[in-house]
């Protein structure tokens, strides 16, 4: 639908203007009723919906809506598959219009500098070429359901110690070449609605207040036509941050925000073609969304849970076959030594955590289909391998070369061309006992 965004700017007040540029609340965008502009819900992802039912927090306590729950994408930038990334876009997508959400935060495409890194399990990769072509894969299947995302974290944002303060000191050239470079690509050829910035500071400056990441190369060179959101509470100061290209600030400030605004607008410290510009490119995004809703479309929550397991497959990295374990043998005793055989970790922690639709655990399917394989179990403190996705053990006639990429995952691949002989497994060690 065509729309004439300046003019509606124009029938806005200074205060509803200044309002479009906080959050209703913790998930939400104000909306204006009188000029009919809604509010809008933002929700967490990427490797499934993560939509609380109840209470709002960031923390992951509350109990959020039954959703697909997809390898996360550590794992998924194993699979080197492109279309299956966007495929598994397209079901979050069609998963966040069932539950009415405008804008999927993620995916993020922050490097992984190192292992200690708490949120490596939502980044891609530390290959910045591998990172930006999963990256616009997602982003491209999400948003072809009519759902927004926000690529984050902008950027440099690579530790989680500290990172409401921390000052990511780097020079041009390893800004641009490593990076920059996982967000560039993604900008540019996944096109996502909206980008989210970091909380950390990039040469000195807070990424929300920082003209030349959100303004000069975002807009400048990159061609970005969405909106800058803040990560939730990484706003410094509100004024230098809509001066530097951050047009939404969540979550919301109590009015904090707006009131800055209101006042700078009113002292002659901001321009207000500066608010007008902000508020018009969040309509376009507000809007969108409101055009491309989609309340009656079905969703098959059994298919993606099929697409959950077939990402998984794509997803698995063989390691070492030690000994010849592989493929199992129908006969014989297997323990399966590690906690993680019962009561896997398919997901990560905090944001990242909601309630899976379906699940399929190897403990319990193992029985159900292989009755004449005795399985002994225990757990091993110490662990021989770190998995970080689920791991689906598969019967095939022969393995796959190994294909290994940076340390995105460390999990197991088999083939991806037979029936699943288990469920999902997310186990340390498998040893065949004599």
């Amino acid at each position: 639908m065509q729309r004439d965004y300046k003019a509606l700017v124009a029938q806005m007040t200074l205060e509803e203007k200044a309002g479009l540029c906080s959050g209703l609340n913790f998930w939400q965008t104000k909306g204006v009723e009188r000029l009919g502009i809604p509010s809008t819900m933002l929700t967490d992802g990427p490797h499934g919906l993560r939509k609380q039912a109840g209470g709002s927090d960031h923390l992951g306590l509350n109990e959020s809506v039954a959703a697909t729950c997809f390898p996360t994408v550590a794992g998924l930038a194993a699979s080197w598959n492109r279309e299956l990334i966007g495929r598994v876009g397209a079901a979050i997508g069609r998963e966040c219009q069932a539950e009415d959400v405008a804008v999927l935060l993620g995916p993020g495409v922050n490097i992984k500098r190192s292992p200690l890194c708490g949120r490596n399990f939502e980044y891609f990769s530390e290959d910045p070429y591998l990172s930006s072509e999963m990256a616009a894969s997602h982003i491209q299947g999400v948003q072809s359901e009519g759902v927004g995302t926000s690529l984050k974290h902008f950027a440099v944002n690579n530790q989680e110690h500290r990172r409401m303060s921390s000052d990511s000191v780097v020079d041009e050239r390893t800004l641009r070449e490593i990076y920059l470079a996982s967000f560039e690509q993604a900008v540019k050829k996944g096109k996502p609605w909206t980008v989210m910035c970091s909380y950390n500071k990039v040469n000195g400056t807070y990424a929300s207040e920082n003209p030349y990441l959100l303004t000069d190369i975002l807009r400048g060179e990159w061609g970005f036509e969405g909106y800058v959101m803040s990560d939730w509470g990484a706003v410094n100061e509100r004024v230098d941050a809509l001066k530097a290209g951050l047009e939404l600030e969540m979550p919301a400030s109590n009015g904090t925000g707006e009131r800055k605004i209101v006042d700078a607008v009113r002292s002659g410290e901001l321009a207000e073609e500066v608010l007008d510009q902000a508020v018009e490119r969040s309509l376009r995004m507000i809007f969108k969304y409101a055009d491309s809703r989609k309340p009656d479309a079905p969703l098959d929550l059994e298919a993606h849970h099929r697409l959950a397991m077939e990402a998984t497959c794509e997803s698995m990295i063989l390691l070492k076959n030690e000994g010849g374990l592989l493929p199992l043998e129908k006969k014989g005793k297997i323990a399966a030594i590690g906690a993680l055989a019962r009561a896997p970790r398919y997901q990560g922690a905090g944001t990242r955590v909601f309630s899976p639709a379906a699940s399929t655990i190897f403990m319990r399917n193992w029985s159900k289909r292989q009755e004449t394989l005795p399985l002994l179990t225990r757990v091993a403190m110490t662990l021989t391998v770190t998995i970080s996705t689920s791991l689906l053990l598969r019967k095939r006639k022969k393995l796959p070369e190994t294909r290994m990429p940076p340390y995105s995952s460390s999990v197991c691949r088999t083939a991806t061309n037979r029936k699943a002989m288990t469920g999902s497994i997310c186990v340390s060690r498998l040893i065949r006992l004599r």
